[in-house]
């Protein structure tokens, strides 16, 4: 039993003398230096115990509130958005003030909004319609509407905004897909309700012709002619020629934005 304990004790020596991170002496420029190198090599885990040395080390120095910031970017780009968007929910608790949380709160939103949109290409576009949650796609709008609300002259807001209205055709195409089975499958009632959501919900998005073309042929099997008909001149008013409709947005190029305060 003591020479077990005597191996353990021998080995946690070992581990701790070739881990920098361990080495009491470094400073926090030193430790910020090293998580940084390990992250431009892409030791992702590596970086993050040394950001969290420093964090825990130098709680109230220069660097406290880029190591949170850096250790939420670093569990991003290891893909983990769990901890990363944990690690934002946390910065924004110690540091309510920050002249940063722009950043924050525009990397918390490009994290649901990659996980999300990574989710709904591999899953959502597979499943029955009527089955399908948007709730993460507006957990993503609703992370860059507060930024955008917050910080409208942030240098992150123009993306934001461009992500946001991505969200919103996205979430209106979802609501088309559900209206149309609707109507496929003879429930016009059902059919009528989401398509008339989507004038509600996203009155600026493409996908509004879309629904009212469909609010016509419900009410039209239904027998509602009246409906039909005002529907119609509703979508006849709205009908563009093809080169003046409104066109949704692409889907921005994923970047992995990140700049440093300290230069």
């Amino acid at each position: 039993m003591r020479h077990s304990l005597a191996v353990f004790l021998l080995l946690s020596l070992v581990a701790c003398s070739t881990d920098p991170s361990k080495d009491e002496s470094l400073t926090a420029d030193q430790l910020y230096s090293q998580a940084k190198q390990a992250l431009e090599d892409y030791n992702y885990e590596k970086a993050i115990t040394h950001f969290e040395t420093l964090q825990s080390r130098y709680p109230y120095g220069r660097y406290a509130q880029q190591a949170q910031m850096e250790i939420a970017y670093t569990y991003y780009k290891h893909s983990e958005p769990a901890p990363a968007l944990a690690a934002l929910d946390q910065f924004v608790k110690m540091y309510p003030n920050s002249p940063h949380l722009d950043y924050v709160y525009y990397l918390k939103g490009l994290i649901n909004f990659n996980e999300n949109i990574n989710s709904l290409f591999g899953t959502w576009f597979d499943q029955n319609p009527a089955e399908r949650d948007p709730a993460a796609l507006r957990e993503s709008f609703d992370s860059f509407k507060e930024l955008v609300t917050r910080f409208p002259d942030s240098k992150y807001t123009p993306d934001a905004r461009i992500r946001m209205q991505y969200l919103l055709n996205t979430l209106a195409d979802g609501e088309i897909h559900v209206a149309s089975y609707y109507l496929r499958r003879g429930a016009y009632i059902a059919a009528a309700n989401r398509a008339k959501n989507v004038l509600i919900e996203y009155p600026q998005t493409p996908q509004s012709r879309d629904a009212l073309q469909i609010m016509v042929q419900a009410y039209d099997a239904m027998g509602m002619k009246d409906l039909r008909d005002d529907t119609k001149r509703v979508l006849d008013l709205n009908v563009a020629k093809d080169g003046d409709r409104p066109e949704a947005k692409a889907m921005p190029k994923q970047g992995t934005p990140w700049w440093n305060f300290w230069n």
